[in-house]
């Protein structure tokens, strides 16, 4: 599975994150720990709020252990919000499109895990997006399809319950195909304020996701940390959402799915 950060506080440069800790994200690229691959080697990529509205994006098929670009950008790119993601495919190509995070205007979305038997119902997931989100559709993942189907349930005002609508309706796509394979899901939002994180799976088995409040309130959320495990890290609890906003407290409650009825294969 793949491995991501997420970062949400005062502005810092990418490379305190992504590039300089021991455990960092690229080293994780090629000795994870907590991963079901060692190796997170099929593309990566960079998203980051900056002078502009909407977030800007760096994706590359080559693995992060071995592009130069990626540790000269980090260490210039300032951001006080920024997510990054090292790779390793459940199946679908190798390509730009399909490397994490997406965009959508102001949205930045990447995920973590796995739907169960997605070949079987790619079609039927793609059929919850609208044409006029389709239109963006690039690449051929399932992370893509679940953030275009989301922002249509209504992900830019509604985070928690647009992914829990959208999981949902996956969920009985899934017990319609006949398929007995879970679906775990572990993710990043954010609008540019706001940052939303999720922990769960059909299984009671969902990936890793730990946070850490950091200095001036910020907020560090990462598959595996990225330092000494007893450095403040704490484990997201299972079926959980974290939510970070400006000013306040984060906040972790319950995140729960409940499955359309299945509908016929």
């Amino acid at each position: 599975m793949c491995r991501f950060l997420a970062y949400r506080g005062d502005p810092i440069f990418l490379s305190d994150m992504v590039c300089a800790p021991a455990h960092s994200l690229i080293h994780q690229s090629m000795h994870a720990d907590e991963g079901k691959t060692v190796t997170n080697g099929d593309g990566f990529g960079l998203g980051w709020y900056g002078e502009r509205e909407e977030p800007g994006l760096y994706r590359e098929i080559r693995p992060a252990w071995s592009d130069e670009n990626l540790r000269s950008l980090c260490s210039q790119v300032r951001s006080r919000l920024f997510f990054a993601h090292v790779r390793a495919s459940t199946g679908t190509s190798t390509t730009r499109a399909n490397c994490h995070p997406f965009a959508h205007g102001r949205q930045l979305f990447m995920h973590n895990g796995q739907v169960g038997d997605y070949g079987l119902i790619k079609r039927r997931i793609e059929a919850l997006i609208p044409d006029a989100l389709y239109a963006h559709r690039q690449g051929t993942g399932d992370t893509e399809a679940l953030f275009l189907a989301a922002l249509a349930e209504g992900l830019a005002e509604d985070p928690v319950g647009a992914m829990a609508r959208t999981l949902g309706r996956v969920l009985g796509l899934m017990a319609g195909a006949g398929t007995r394979q879970p679906l775990r899901f572990a993710a990043a939002q954010s609008d540019g304020t706001t940052l939303t994180c999720f922990r769960w799976s059909s299984d009671s088995r969902p990936p890793s996701l730990y946070w850490r409040q950091g200095r001036c309130g910020g907020v560090m959320v990462v598959s595996e940390p990225v330092d000494e495990r007893g450095a403040g890290w704490q484990l997201i609890p299972a079926n959980a959402v974290l939510v970070a906003k400006p000013d306040a407290a984060v906040e972790i409650r319950p995140f729960s799915v409940e499955a359309e009825k299945a509908l016929a294969a």
